[in-house]
């Protein structure tokens, strides 16, 4: 049966005097049935159209009806912009109801605030497409980040009942649009926040999805700021933990861990790679290369695949990861030469020619002392002599018994 306005508002009392969290979210959200009903009822909603529904409900319920149906129509036209306007209200009068009530509340928050970042991307989309300016995704932001500081600010709940356990599901928000819009550094005075706050719960107790999008970001700023061992701790506890039929999720995250796991040495099994097609496609090259210590295939695929590696930031954690090819090499040569301890540097030399690689012998000579210094090889060069001199036992120690496994870099 349609729902017409004045019905809607009559369920949103009933909701409100319930405090039926999950049934105040679905009349909240515009892709709802009654939201189609209320687009028939007003075909073209203007706010005069409204005035006779102001005060039939407490303040500030009467003005979030109304903005909601606007939203509603403005989505119905496809004028993105003015539905984001529309909901940002909305949001912002809703903050003002949150504020003075308890966590059964927070199923309505997520969802009106997960719909303001979908239709500030709309927005902005729009707006690109049609060569016009728009910084919808920021006001987004912005909104979004004084909801964390709502929950926060939780003082007087019980604890079972506190806002507070809405804070990591809106951080992964904020953080969402921190990353769409390319202001990572805003991020920092989100994660500053969470560390000077003593009194929120423990991130284990939150639910699975919350700590899996929080970790993942958190990986991700330590995989920008190039602290790589936070990063790999981080990424590999959301991978874990990610639910097992969320494909694409498990994607974004091995898009930095599988980096960062072969920088410390660990090659990702044909298994997991045949997975995920996308990411087979990608890294293949590089896994294969090294297994083999092919440094001209290792460099052929940086450059073939530079535009998609550049866009996903990870370019310079995989040509850093060319050492590890160049490692690869030189212990073939010291198999070839069935191990001995001492090999001149003209065979290593040889080698870098072999796999297409024009070295001059200083420059093969300076090729191993890097790796004897980043203890990718254990051993010295005598330059009188141009021999390489290489431990009795372990010369080429293996890559994940390292104590430092990111010290290559």
């Amino acid at each position: 049966m349609p729902m017409d306005m004045m019905t809607f508002m009559s369920q949103l009392n009933d909701t409100l005097v319930s405090e039926n969290g999950p049934n105040l979210a679905y009349l909240l959200r515009p892709t709802s049935p009654h939201g189609k009903d209320l687009v028939k009822e007003f075909k073209n909603p203007v706010r005069p159209m409204f005035r006779p529904f102001e005060g039939a409900m407490q303040s500030p319920w009467d003005e979030i009806a109304i903005q909601y149906a606007l939203t509603c129509g403005h989505i119905a036209k496809r004028r993105h912009g003015e539905a984001f306007k529309e909901h940002s209200q909305l949001v912002s009068l809703f903050l003002r109801f949150f504020t003075e009530n308890r966590g059964w509340t927070l199923p309505a928050l997520f969802s009106i605030l997960r719909d303001l970042r979908d239709l500030a991307f709309d927005a902005d989309h729009h707006a690109k497409y049609n060569g016009q300016k728009s910084e919808c995704m920021e006001d987004a932001a912005r909104t979004i980040a004084k909801a964390f500081g709502n929950c926060m600010t939780d003082r007087t709940s019980p604890p079972d009942q506190s806002r507070k356990w809405g804070i990591y599901y809106v951080v992964g928000l904020v953080l969402k649009c921190y990353f769409r819009v390319k202001r990572i550094s805003l991020s920092k005075n989100i994660l500053r926040a969470l560390d000077a706050n003593t009194d929120i719960p423990a991130l284990s107790l939150y639910p699975r999805s919350h700590q899996v999008t929080y970790r993942y970001y958190l990986g991700m700023l330590s995989f920008l700021n190039e602290d790589y061992a936070k990063s790999e701790q981080e990424l590999t506890l959301a991978f874990y933990n990610c639910h097992i039929n969320a494909q694409n999720n498990q994607q974004r995250i091995l898009t930095y861990l599988i980096p960062l796991r072969i920088l410390k040495g660990h090659l990702p099994s044909t298994e997991l790679m045949q997975r995920f097609p996308i990411l087979n496609e990608l890294y293949t090259p590089f896994t294969a290369a090294i297994r083999v210590g092919d440094v001209a295939g290792y460099d052929r695929a940086l450059d073939q695949l530079e535009r998609q590696l550049v866009d996903l930031n990870v370019w310079l954690t995989l040509e850093k990861a060319r050492e590890l090819c160049v490692r690869g090499l030189f212990r073939r040569v010291w198999v070839a030469t069935e191990k001995s301890t001492r090999i001149p540097v003209s065979m290593f030399r040889s080698s870098l020619t072999v796999s297409g690689i024009e070295a001059s012998q200083d420059e093969a000579e300076c090729l191993v002392a890097n790796m004897i210094y980043k203890g990718l090889m254990r051993g010295y060069i005598s330059h009188e002599k141009q021999m390489v001199v290489l431990a009795q036992t372990n010369a080429f120690p293996r890559l994940a018994d390292r104590q430092q496994p990111f010290s290559i870099i």
